[in-house]
């Protein structure tokens, strides 16, 4: 199961980072049905399998966040069995991927305090979060036209306007990235996602910097929403990826070279704010 949730995250078969963290923290209870001579070969084998689930998307904070904070546990417990120690991983999962779930709801909910019925907003690549707070605005009979980026080159943005499609008070609408700056002026706010927030930068899907920038040239607040789990205070430090040329064109490269990274860095000053399960933190003013 570790194997696969690897693969699968490596992948990018799990696009939100919540469900990233999620998933992986799940994945470590097939350890639990393991026979362990030793605790001490146990937590080896915990503290094994973690740093390959990390490691697997280094730029995700979240996804560092949540596995130190299982791997840790039970290492600090000091656990006299292997029993004990498979009881309280088990445990320290379960917290984990609620807190995670209950920072997610409560970012939508506080995110929810910033649109009004008859909106007009954009949105980058795929979410959990900002639909989670798009599903709110709904619940309260807002009715909404959104704006949603392809998100090149894996077009995770049709995801996203496959899913908003499906809610009545929504009308999306899917425009190709280099488009923002045609509609962002129709735009009332921009909604983005984020992977981590490290020294006063917003990692998130490639293409949030030039959206961002354009937003904030043309008078358009950019809100980025997320778990606070999201911006590390210290030991997390971001790595970008670099993905496969063939996501960008199959047909191979004859005297160039295709660039393919994943994430962007976002100056915060950009922002007018981010939004976590801890409140909202203001920028630009």
């Amino acid at each position: 199961m570790i194997d696969q949730t690897i693969e699968e995250i490596e992948e990018m078969q799990t696009h939100s980072s919540s469900v990233v963290a999620v998933k992986a923290a799940d994945a470590l209870r097939s350890l639990l049905d393991d026979d362990f001579p030793t605790v001490e070969e146990y937590v080896r084998a915990l503290e094994r399998n973690s740093s390959a689930l990390r490691r697997a998307k280094p730029s995700h904070a979240s996804l560092y966040k949540t596995q130190r904070q299982i791997v840790d546990t039970v290492t600090d417990a000091d656990p006299a069995t292997v029993a004990e120690a498979q009881e309280l991983t088990d445990t320290v999962i379960t917290d984990v991927i609620d807190t995670v779930e209950s920072a997610k709801q409560e970012a939508a909910e506080t995110a929810l305090t910033f649109l009004e019925d008859g909106m007009t907003l954009l949105t980058h690549d795929y979410s959990t979060t900002i639909l989670r707070t798009l599903e709110l605005a709904a619940q309260k009979d807002y009715e909404l036209t959104v704006y949603i980026t392809e998100a090149r080159p894996r077009y995770l943005g049709r995801k996203t306007a496959r899913r908003l499609a499906e809610i009545p008070e929504i009308d999306p609408h899917l425009i190709v990235d280099s488009a923002c700056g045609y509609f962002l002026s129709e735009c009332d706010r921009v909604l983005v996602g984020m992977d981590s927030v490290v020294d006063g930068n917003l990692y998130n899907r490639i293409g949030t910097y030039p959206i961002t920038a354009t937003a904030s040239d043309v008078g358009v607040p950019v809100t980025a929403v997320g778990a606070s789990a999201k911006m590390p205070e210290g030991g997390f430090q971001f790595e970008n990826e670099f993905r496969s040329v063939s996501e960008v064109m199959r047909e191979p490269a004859e005297g160039f070279v295709v660039e393919n990274p994943n994430y962007d860095a976002t100056p915060v000053e950009l922002l007018d704010s981010i939004v976590t399960d801890d409140g909202i933190k203001r920028y630009g003013e």
